[in-house]
């Protein structure tokens, strides 16, 4: 049942997504499950990390549990809630969560199976919106794209970043926590004996939005933090790549509250930095109500704010960023700065409300002058959210490529 044509999961992709998408767009967010879905919560203390951690190494699986999939597909899965060791921005060991699927069926393509790495898009800062306990109650937007890899085959690893779901703040949009947990949680699907999947196969990185500039990390960071993975491509849709420029972007726009979400990764990444003492009593309780929520929560209910009315001096929170400390705390988020090793692919919509279409581009740009297999397409698509069913098809296209040992074929110097 694997055997699927191209344009087969092409068109897969593209109807699936599309219906995804429309709910995201509509502001209704995906459909919440109820005790009569018969879905049952994940019990919150797996979501609490041991302390002290366990000595290990990255990707190593503190513990696992097997979990549901609230979603109805024809292609059977097996699924495992993890909870596995990475390091965040300062090298220190962390516990991150995730789920591991695997395909019931066998796999009938050229070697071992490979295994897909999703890093996924911005889901929000509440714990109960990561998207392992999502994808356990079928309301992740991710699904369409998570129904399309197993049904080609795929093993896929989701992460959920760190500390969303487990305690503090989630380190919204910072480079290396993301692109580290993303790649370790690949190593722990590996190293997973119930997971069923191949030790040393074949793997794949692929996000969008908040994913695509997880993904984009993890292809910059693999070869020096993850060299054993056999990395076949990084995959990065609409990346949010230079931080400062996506919030001036948003700041007073329909999605001005993930501004809000920025502000709480920073403080949690970087304390010292003392980043909630810029706000006014205004600002630290919109930190306080985005801290709880979901994107779907978020976005109408903080839409068209302005930072400027959130700040104890009323300046804009851009304008901080483009003074120290901030700065240089922004421009280590940076991405487009390290040469990938691996072939890349690069989607991002003319039209994009949400990261600059620009964003994209330059990254892009910026990995060719360092010498990287870049491959980048304009989206025809408007909007973010509707350039997501292009952006899937035209990525799960890619990633058949890569598995089945086609050359890539970069388009350098013509964008």
């Amino acid at each position: 049942m694997y055997h699927i044509a191209r344009r087969g999961i092409a068109l897969a992709v593209a109807a699936t997504a599309a219906t995804a998408t429309m709910a995201v767009a509509a502001g209704t967010g995906p459909p919440q499950a109820t005790a009569d879905d018969g879905v049952e919560a994940a019990d919150q203390s797996f979501y609490q990390p041991p302390d002290p951690l366990p000595e290990g190494e990255p990707g190593d699986v503190i513990r696992h549990e097997e979990m549901s999939i609230g979603f109805d597909t024809p292609w059977s899965a097996d699924a495992h809630r993890v909870m596995y060791l990475s390091t965040d921005t300062h090298g220190e060991a962390m516990a991150v969560t995730g789920a591991v699927l695997t395909p019931t069926g066998p796999w009938f393509g050229l070697g071992d199976r490979p295994v897909v790495g999703l890093a996924p898009g911005t889901h929000g800062m509440g714990d109960d919106c990561a998207p392992s306990r999502r994808i356990d109650d079928g309301t992740t937007y991710e699904l369409p794209f998570i129904q399309a890899l197993l049904e080609r085959g795929y093993g896929v690893a989701v992460t959920d970043y760190q500390n969303l779901g487990t305690p503090d703040d989630h380190t919204y949009t910072i480079r290396q926590a993301q692109g580290n947990a993303t790649l370790d949680v690949i190593r722990a699907a590996q190293r997973l004996p119930e997971a069923g999947l191949p030790d040393a196969g074949p793997v794949a990185t692929v996000g969008y939005s908040q994913g695509g500039g997880a993904s984009a990390a993890a292809g910059e960071l693999a070869s020096t933090y993850a060299p054993e993975l056999d990395l076949r491509g990084s995959y990065a849709g609409a990346p949010p790549a230079d931080l400062a420029e996506v919030a001036r972007f948003l700041d007073g726009s329909h999605a001005a509250g993930l501004v809000g979400y920025a502000v709480l990764g920073f403080n949690e990444a970087y304390p010292e930095l003392e980043i909630m003492e810029l706000l006014n009593e205004k600002g630290r309780e919109l930190a306080e109500e985005v801290r709880q929520e979901c994107v779907e929560e978020t976005v109408p209910k903080h839409a068209f704010t302005r930072s400027e009315d959130l700040t104890e001096d009323g300046r804009p929170i851009s304008d901080f960023l483009d003074e120290e400390p901030y700065r240089t705390r922004v421009l280590e988020n940076q991405l487009g700065t390290i040469k990938p090793e691996v072939p890349t692919l690069v989607l991002h919509s003319r039209a994009d409300d949400i990261v600059p279409y620009e964003q994209g581009r330059q990254m892009a740009r910026d990995w060719c002058d360092l010498g990287a297999s870049v491959r980048f397409r304009t989206l025809t698509s408007a909007t973010h959210v509707g350039a997501v069913p292009e952006a899937s098809t035209k990525a799960a296209m890619w990633l058949e490529e890569r598995f089945s040992g086609m050359p890539h074929i970069g388009n350098c110097g013509t964008f």
